[in-house]
């Protein structure tokens, strides 16, 4: 999950390979480093920590006359978070550095090897074995040397690697690790570890698949097959997004700029996809035929994580609406039990990045095993896109913060747009329905966009009583069940405050024991089909003296009656509220993690894409 930056051209390398780590730094800041060529030796800065660590050291570096380099930020996987084990890693000449993203499974064995043949190693990182294996074959040619190296490794990779004796190249290579490249004429050639880094100079992007190695010049990039050696022609790609998008734009933290970006991103989402005169949804990348979906008996939801619980949300609107018995699995458990699948069954990943290591694996073995694969996705061009037989995506734009949020919420219009559609081609529906759907879905950016300064400024002044705990419930049944899941998760990771997710109705088979009058508890109380059953719940807590939030539909006076601590939210359809319930989720676990001082944007052991196992 580190993040990787790369230039050779025309610019001054530091400030481009500083910005790109800054623009990177939510997939990694344990540590980072820099490297660059200049008069003929590599210059190597190297510190533990945030970024900012690394910039106070390189003050002095910043108008350094070097036109090549490379740029990582760390996520610590092999080797404790300090300065020895920074990227970048160098050979036992120094003339070889590498940077590295994934794991090397096999790097024990390696590493034991080349120790036996005289290599001395640095630092605790399995990276570390690829600067020595690239050094043990090299004679010369470094992309024979690289090629050679690659084939004694086990586990995944996206790496850069640059040497002295090759000036003005780069390498890369991936496998199983994104990795992309930037296109410019003018400015020379990027690479990195996601797309954001690459904005600030150009917008023409060239998507590496695995086993598959470039050598970057400043005017040209020639990318060749790690399994044939041959040269592979590649299609440059014109991303949409702009510079702008990645910037806090005045807001506090990147969080809160993408809560309140969540209107005009399911807006993305949903324009131009569904047509509320006849209730018509076009999805078109979905590039499944009709009989390709009359013939769908079942459904397979897998996700990670905030994606996993818009599948759950998921599974409620496909059974009900297209009639498609829904199974939903966590990815990292997916491939690992004895998966009944065939033709009949269609496979939808949920994936923000579409790069997640443990979705994408679990794709592959669907597709194998003949299944269809559809991807709700938000980068055009990723890994699971152009794997799939079709895809759905969302227009959220870059999500830079770690906690997702308008990916999620852009998510759930997508697999709403999909259950319309699917509704409509299993012809379940009729077009009314879709068409009253459709037109509260097209509706709903602009209740939100008006709701929430004014739900801000309520949640921030209510959590004043709240800040300070240890524990937090959140609960919620029918489609909120998934939103409560979603509203503890929001909290545990940014405000460290241990909180759990429940079903209303499963409290009392054991989580009750644990209300007292000192345990906060959120409950997602909308007047929908289940609302007596949910009253009856937190009535449940009340005898028991939790200390209870309800969040519910204005105009319902009887919540006051069960505790002060209420907010209203506008009444939209009940198909909608996980939706509209998620914002204040959103919202009391950023003025929490605010509150408390935490670092909001990068909470401590995460990161924004998890690319290996």
């Amino acid at each position: 999950m580190c993040g990787i930056v790369g230039y050779v051209g025309r610019r001054r390398l530091v400030p481009v390979i500083l910005e790109g780590l800054k623009r990177l730094e939510y997939r990694g800041y344990d540590s980072a480093g820099i490297v660059y060529l200049q008069d003929e030796k590599l210059i190597k800065y190297r510190s533990e920590g945030k970024l900012q660590n690394l910039e106070n050291i390189m003050e002095e570096a910043i108008g350094a006359p070097a036109h090549i380099g490379l740029g990582h930020t760390r996520w610590a996987t092999h080797g404790a978070p300090t300065t020895e084990n920074a990227h970048p890693h160098s050979d036992c000449s120094g003339e070889i550095v590498v940077v590295h993203n994934g794991i090397i499974e096999n790097y024990h064995s390696l590493r034991d090897e080349l120790i036996e043949k005289g290599h001395r190693f640095a630092s605790e990182t399995d990276t570390e074995v690829l600067a020595h294996l690239i050094e043990e074959y090299l004679d010369g040619d470094l992309r024979a040397a690289i090629t050679k190296a690659l084939t004694r490794v086990e586990g995944s990779y996206a790496l850069g690697v640059l040497w002295t004796g090759m000036p003005d190249t780069l390498i890369a290579a991936r496998n199983h690790s994104p990795l992309v490249l930037g296109v410019h004429e003018e400015e020379g050639g990027f690479m990195a570890s996601d797309i954001p880094p690459l904005l600030p100079y150009t917008n023409q992007i060239i998507f590496l698949d695995d086993q598959e190695l470039v050598v970057l010049k400043s005017d040209s990039q020639t990318i060749y097959s790690l399994v044939t050696g041959e040269v592979v022609e590649k299609e440059v790609q014109t991303i949409s997004w702009n510079a702008g998008m990645a910037e806090k734009g005045g807001y506090k933290h990147f969080m809160l700029k993408e809560i309140y970006e969540q209107p005009q991103a399911i807006i993305d989402t949903v324009s131009g996809r569904i047509n509320p005169e006849n209730g018509s949804v076009t999805l078109p990348e979905m590039n499944l035929s009709d009989d390709d979906l009359a013939g769908i008996e079942r459904i397979f939801l897998v996700a990670c994580g905030t994606s996993w619980h818009a599948a759950l949300v998921a599974k409620y609107w496909i059974e009900r609406w297209a009639g498609v018995p829904v199974e939903v699995d966590i990815a990292s458990e997916f491939r690992y039990r004895t998966l009944l699948i065939d033709e009949k069954v269609l496979t939808v990943a949920i994936s923000q990045s579409g790069e997640t290591a443990d979705t994408l694996a679990g794709i592959r073995l669907a597709k194998e095993l003949g299944s269809k694969i559809v991807i709700i996705c938000n980068v055009v061009g990723s890994t699971m896109t152009r794997e799939a037989h079709g895809t759905v995506y969302t227009h959220a734009g870059p999500e830079i913060g770690v906690a997702s949020t308008k990916a999620f919420t852009s998510q759930l219009a997508a697999l709403f747009l999909f259950t319309l559609f699917l509704a409509e081609k299993k012809g379940s529906m009729e077009a009314a329905q879709r068409m009253k759907l459709g037109k509260e879905l097209i509706a709903l950016p602009r209740v939100i966009e008006q709701l929430l300064p004014v739900l801000q400024a309520e949640i921030k002044e209510l959590i004043e009583d709240y800040y300070d705990s240890r524990d937090f419930l959140f609960v919620g049944r029918g489609l909120n069940f998934p939103i409560a899941l979603e509203g503890a998760l929001k909290l545990k990771e940014i405000s460290y405050i241990h909180a759990e997710g429940y079903a209303s109705g499963e409290l009392k088979h054991g989580p009750i024991a644990l209300i007292d009058k000192d345990m906060p508890i959120l409950g997602l109380t909308p007047k929908d089909a289940v609302y007596q059953k949910s009253i009856s719940n937190v009535e449940e807590i009340k005898a028991r003296q939790g200390r209870l939030i309800l969040i519910g539909t204005e105009g319902d006076t009887h919540l006051k009656s069960i505790t002060e601590d209420v907010i209203y939210l506008p009444e939209v359809h009940e198909e909608l509220n996980p939706i509209l319930y998620t914002i204040p989720a959103q919202l009391l676990a950023y003025e929490i993690a605010s509150r408390r001082g935490c670092d909001v944007d990068q909470p401590r052991n995460l990161a924004k894409s998890v690319t290996v196992e």
